[in-house]
């Protein structure tokens, strides 16, 4: 209960034989960045299955989730801007905020108030950019993406939105957090990762064919990194299909999370207020205490992530539970007597 592979695709027996299959056929390694001779049919294949699947003109690989962030942010934001980041935005999002050279304004989490008021100040600077995670990492809550997107309209603000931890997860068709709360149209950039839900490796954006020819010739983490391997693209185009042809498999992962926040706080455990995805977070404040709870689990035979600073704020310690949809009802059980 530690990891990210929230469908259980990873080991699925079709994705594997895609992946044997392309290994046989292209090899193990691309050999190359992909404007060099790095992107092969599997390449292209998989880019055009992403943006059928997230219904988008276009869509464009890099090698990580975290290069897509850096490089989008990058590619799109200039010194003359200003990003207004969210204070628990993963550190890909932050490291690319940094490296725009932009102005950055952090905002408290999902505080709209203050965003608002921040941008109302804001007209001096060429253009206004407001990125955030659409589901966050280690609190387990969808950003305020409604309202965002409002805001966003009324100071002619783009919005950047990771999709990490929500592609294949949330909305009705998996797409994420933008499609769960109804704002797809109204989001400048969707980047995804298709290491979680996906179970394989590799980042992506999703968008005009305008805006990913853009970052084609732009992005620097794309443009000097060789390729994903043809491996992990067969794989994941196998498993976008298994994604849009077995709903099930996310909709059981709900269930349990809703199942587990349910018995965590009918027994007072400290969790937050609103979780809306498989990573629930159990408040233990202390990181020696978040440790040793860890350790204890796992001789129990569960592994659970103790998370400390500086990855979370201090006194904020916690284990971080992280579900997926190989698990059970009787899983669930088994972990709750663990930890009382």
């Amino acid at each position: 209960m530690a990891g990210n592979d929230y469908l259980d695709l990873s080991t699925h027996p079709d994705i594997i034989a895609s992946a044997c299959k392309a290994a046989e056929e292209a090899g193990v390694g691309s050999r190359a960045s992909a404007l060099v001779i790095g992107r092969t049919c599997w390449h292209e294949n998989l880019e055009n299955k992403l943006a059928e699947f997230e219904k988008e003109e276009s869509a464009l690989l890099f090698p990580t989730g975290y290069a897509a962030n850096l490089g989008t942010i990058t590619s799109l934001v200039k010194k003359k801007d200003i990003i207004f980041s969210d204070s628990l935005n993963h550190a890909s999002l932050i490291d690319g905020c940094r490296l725009s050279g932009a102005k950055i304004q952090i905002y408290p989490h999902s505080d709209m108030d203050f965003l608002n008021e921040k941008l109302a100040e804001s007209k001096q600077f060429d253009r206004r950019w407001i990125i955030t995670d659409g589901l966050f990492s280690m609190d387990g809550d969808l950003a305020k993406l409604p309202e965002i997107c409002e805001l966003a309209e009324k100071y002619n603000a783009g919005v950047i939105v990771d999709e990490a931890h929500g592609t294949g997860i949330l909305g009705t068709n998996g797409r994420g957090a933008c499609e769960e709360l109804g704002v797809e149209e109204q989001v400048t950039v969707r980047v995804g990762t298709l290491s979680k839900g996906i179970g394989s490796l590799g980042g992506f954006v999703t968008g005009s064919k305008e805006l990913c020819d853009w970052l084609w010739n732009r992005a620097r983490s794309q443009i000097y990194s060789t390729a994903l391997s043809p491996v992990l693209c067969a794989a994941a185009f196998t498993a976008i299909e298994i994604i849009e042809n077995e709903p099930e498999r996310r909709i059981h992962l709900s269930k349990l999370s809703r199942y587990l926040q349910n018995e965590l706080r009918q027994l007072e455990y400290d969790i937050p207020d609103q979780i809306d995805g498989p990573i629930i977070p159990v408040i233990l404040h202390d990181p020696l205490e978040a440790v040793t709870a860890a350790d204890k689990l796992k001789t129990e035979g569960i592994l659970v992530a103790a998370i400390r600073p500086p990855t979370v704020p201090q006194g904020t310690s916690r284990l971080r539970i992280s579900l997926c949809s190989a698990h059970t009802f009787s899983d669930i059980d088994r972990l709750i007597k663990a930890l009382q």
